[in-house]
């Protein structure tokens, strides 16, 4: 009996055919052209991570003196050295970049604020109410940048003029204390200019291109819905690493459904007419929804978010996760709400202000919101917090 029915399976039948596509999909051409893709399951790491690591640190290194050079050409107004972007007297929106001295050469706040200075100069009047504001946390006076970027961005420094007893206290570790500074600047961004939002922005996170056309959508049309209203953040990045539909976040999993629903009923349509079957086949929809979702999620989530990229509004707002800060969206009594909750803990090894963040949601009866795709690019493979003698793009 089976003999028999194997006879009958020729190259012809569905079941081969599928099955020689499944082999020649995921075995062959999908590792081919995604060897390479960072964020991928068939990135080959041990042959290409230490070269695409090296590589990215130089180009990063080109980045940063191409900042430097940026801020050192830009041309002075009657003698005076000009303000990068000034809104107006009560801005709309402040970004608060929150800098430390890292790691020398690469100057990644300059790269930072000199992308925001080009983005905010392209989108013209529409950003006029947009103020950029430097918040420098470094205790030492060694932050070149940070000097560099006072002759045009108005900043506020922490440690200036204080008196600095960080370390002869103990019981402050440097979670604790990026927490503070956090604060220290998320309230002087408050009381400097009383915004209606306020974007905080770490200086390793360079801005993309659609960054304020796809807020002034989120702000104005989309955080207006009622089930967005008075959300205590939204994030603006995730880790690419984290985007996978394989993951511990339920609405990702009815996203991932979503695709095979879609492209399976799609897929099998080309199928059948390619292979002159009449009719339609249930089965053969199930294996090509089932196809369509292994392979979005072999080859990476991330990359077929960017389709997303074509229109603001197609940009998808969902719950939070708790992992990271590098840019952070706070409306006013949001930001207010923020500060009195950040008081009330305390950060240490594996509790740090993004995981701080995110336990205040359940506890506070908050809710959070993350955009999907990223609106910055994490630049910095160097640690404010840690020692990374070895850094690498994983």
């Amino acid at each position: 009996m089976l003999l028999r029915r194997l006879r009958r399976l020729s190259w012809g039948s569905t079941a081969v055919q599928l099955f020689i596509l499944t082999v020649v999909t995921f075995g062959l051409l999908a590792p081919l052209a995604c060897h390479r893709l960072l964020h991928s399951y068939f990135y080959l790491r041990h042959w290409h991570l230490n070269q695409m690591s090296q590589d990215y640190l130089q180009q990063s290194l080109k980045e940063g003196e191409a900042a430097l050079h940026y801020f050192e050409e830009l041309p002075s107004a009657n003698g005076s050295v000009p303000i990068v972007w000034q809104a107006t007297p009560r801005p709309w929106l402040v970004i608060t970049i929150v800098t430390v001295d890292r790691q020398p050469g690469f100057h990644y706040v300059l790269q930072v604020v000199s992308q925001f200075h080009r983005l905010l100069q392209q989108c013209g009047p529409q950003c006029e109410g947009h103020q950029l504001f430097l918040c420098n946390v470094e205790r030492s006076v060694s932050h070149f940048d940070a000097k560099l970027l006072s002759k045009y961005v108005p900043v506020a420094n922490r440690y200036e003029g204080t008196e600095d007893d960080y370390g002869d206290d103990p019981s402050t570790n440097s979670f604790e204390k990026e927490k503070q500074d956090y604060v220290y600047c998320l309230e002087s961004s408050l009381q400097t200019y009383n915004p209606d939002y306020v974007l905080m922005v770490e200086d390793d996170a360079i801005p993309e291109e659609q960054i304020f056309p796809v807020l002034e959508h989120l702000l104005r049309v989309r955080l207006s819905e009622p089930h967005l209203r008075d959300a205590l953040y939204l994030k603006l990045y995730h880790p690419e690493r984290l985007q996978h539909y394989i993951n511990p976040e339920p609405m990702r999993i009815l996203e991932w459904i979503g695709v095979g629903m879609v492209l399976g009923p799609l897929l099998t349509w080309i199928y059948m007419w390619f292979a002159s079957r009449p009719g339609f086949s249930w089965p053969v929809m199930l294996f090509f929804s089932l196809y369509s979702m292994g392979l979005v999620e072999l080859v990476g989530r991330h990359y077929f978010l960017e389709l997303r990229r074509l229109s603001p509004s197609l940009y998808s707002v969902v719950p939070a996760s708790q992992c990271c800060t590098p840019a952070m969206l706070f409306p006013a009594p949001a930001a207010r709400r923020t500060l009195t909750y950040l008081s009330q803990v305390y950060c240490h090894q594996g509790f740090g202000k993004d995981m701080a963040l995110y336990s205040l949601l359940r506890a506070k009866g908050e809710r959070a919101y993350v955009v999907e795709p990223n609106l910055v690019k994490h630049i910095g493979l160097f640690s404010s917090l840690r020692y990374n003698f070895h850094p690498s793009l994983l």
